[in-house]
């Protein structure tokens, strides 16, 4: 039976994320410093977002959680959720978060990676029957759809690697947000750059993967977002160009879950989440096929062979533990 998401790996996952999301240090900061003024702490600086080792991850870290308490309302750890909620999305934390983006250096912070999590953030609040915690975080959301606004048009091409910087995976989240707010032009720009990126490619061979400190498979995360993005009559002929052997279980790169060395190296680390990534995609993928399609058994397989090979190492090092429950919670919940 495939692995899914149930309350007991919800409070776990949950409970590791509140340990995390307020955990102020340690932490890589993403700012320019432009002067000694703006060399101040994380709390300083993100009233929301300073914990878990980095902003993103922090974002993320609050995604899982407003996920756990959509899916677990009466879950073991629900009140300490609503507790935390109520204590850090507040209009004059947001404020707060959004002052930083206004910085003079501030353009490309957090681009794409950490857009695209604020807005899968702000759709799941928007999900929930509290309504306070979406409200409180509307501005900020909005200026991150301003953000893809102004940046989507002037980038001329993809970026494909396995890590923050790629292009197809900001798509794909930001592509939740924009359905469920109704955001129409956010989501026409989202499929034409998609297109403009992606549309043409054909014959994906994935010789570069898996990248040492790769956590997205560039591959299996552009036909993800092509799969989203797509209406499916559109995707299934682009799908079959563009991975025309995954049948026979080629590229053969694809179907082998990454062999993680060292878990207290942090971009060594990075390859757990390759492997969760990579089950996140095999399952959605298969799921857009017919059940019938023989694409689907070796798709079902492998995302169970990735599952099994990095669920155990969600917890246990917190170079690790800071951000990989989110990416299980993809899987699990594909």
């Amino acid at each position: 039976m495939a692995r899914a998401l149930t309350p007991e790996i919800g409070a776990r996952f949950a409970a590791v994320a509140l340990g995390h999301v307020s955990r102020e240090y340690p932490y890589k900061p993403g700012h320019v410093l432009a002067g000694p003024a703006d060399a101040r702490t994380p709390a300083d600086l993100h009233p929301i977002f300073h914990g878990s080792y980095d902003w993103h991850s922090c974002v993320h870290g609050y995604w899982l959680l407003a996920r756990v308490l959509r899916r677990f309302p009466d879950g073991a750890q629900a009140g300490a959720i609503r507790a935390q909620f109520d204590a850090r999305l507040t209009p004059d934390r947001v404020a707060g978060e959004c002052a930083s983006f206004a910085a003079p250096h501030a353009r490309g912070f957090e681009r794409p990676y950490g857009w695209a999590w604020l807005l899968k953030l702000a759709d799941e609040l928007a999900r929930l029957p509290e309504t306070r915690w979406s409200e409180a975080l509307a501005p900020l959301a909005a200026l991150i759809v301003r953000r893809f606004g102004d940046f989507l048009p002037i980038a001329p091409y993809p970026v494909r690697v396995g890590t923050h910087f790629n292009t197809a995976f900001a798509l794909r989240l930001a592509a939740d947000y924009a359905e469920g707010a109704g955001e129409a032009a956010l989501g026409a720009l989202l499929l034409e750059t998609a297109e403009r990126w992606y549309g043409a490619d054909a014959g994906c061979p994935a010789w570069g993967e898996p990248g040492g400190d790769d956590f997205l498979s560039s591959a299996l995360i552009e036909a993800e977002c092509m799969r989203r993005l797509l209406p499916p009559v559109r995707f299934r002929p682009w799908f079959d160009r563009f991975l025309p052997d995954l049948a026979a279980g080629r590229p053969a790169t694809l179907f082998q879950p990454a062999d993680v060395t060292d878990r207290s190296d942090g971009k060594i680390a990075h390859l757990d989440g390759l492997n969760l990534s990579r089950a996140w995609c095999f399952r959605a993928l298969a799921a857009a096929l017919d059940p019938a399609d023989p694409r689907c058994p070796p798709l079902a397989a492998a995302a169970e062979a990735h599952l099994g090979a990095a669920l155990p190492h969600v917890t246990g090092d917190y170079m690790g533990e800071h951000w990989l429950a989110s990416f299980a919670l993809l899987a699990l919940e594909a």
